[in-house]
């Protein structure tokens, strides 16, 4: 079983551990090996899940505002541990591939493995949904047959995806294509980097 095949296999079984509650506010049961690779996969995926169930909740119309504000901060919150598991992972392939030489004429990818494993990941929550509007006895013929078409293209991107992966991974290893990773650098959450937020600092 090559990269994404595990990928996936452990994405899908996040999704469906998650869905046994449904519940936003549910404590991760990781089944992984402490530092196994799939571990840190299975808590990337969580976070995915439960931020996507998150979003759908804060675009209810007739959310209250006090709760929407508080979800919205809940989602920033997520969206920064996302980032940190997805430069963690980043660093587990640094790790992996740091006795590889690349080649003089190495060419640097526009995206890192993590960044393309953070799509797959989120690509296969997009599959499982519209899975399961493609089969919901509720839902018409017509948007049965149009989410199946969908679901269609999402499978076709997943093809295309993990080979794009686990050819990186692949030209990484023989040293044509050189490993280069930059942090993120987020700054709307550093009370020292967004000016709404220092400036009432200074005001106090």
């Amino acid at each position: 079983m090559n990269f994404t095949e595990t990928a996936w296999k452990v994405f899908n079984q996040s999704i469906e551990d998650y869905h046994v509650f449904d519940d936003v506010n549910a404590l991760i049961n990781n089944p992984f090996e402490k530092d196994s690779l799939e571990r840190i996969l299975y808590a990337k995926n969580w976070i995915d899940t439960v931020q996507w169930h998150l979003e759908d909740i804060i675009r209810d119309e007739n959310i209250d505002p006090a709760e929407a504000l508080q979800l919205k901060r809940t989602i920033d919150a997520s969206n920064q541990k996302r980032t940190d598991l997805v430069e963690f992972i980043d660093s587990w392939f640094l790790t992996k591939f740091e006795n590889i030489t690349p080649k003089p004429d190495a060419k640097i990818n526009t995206e890192t493995p993590a960044w393309a494993v953070d799509r797959l990941s989120i690509l296969a929550l997009k599959v499982y949904h519209m899975s399961l509007e493609a089969h919901r006895e509720s839902a018409s013929e017509e948007h049965r047959a149009n989410c199946q078409a969908k679901l269609d293209v999402l499978m076709s991107q997943k093809e295309d995806l993990s080979t794009s992966i686990d050819q990186l991974l692949t030209d990484i290893e023989y040293g044509n294509v050189k490993m280069k990773v930059y942090k993120q650098m987020k700054m709307y959450n550093d009370d020292s980097l967004n000016p709404i937020l220092y400036q009432k600092g200074q005001q106090k």
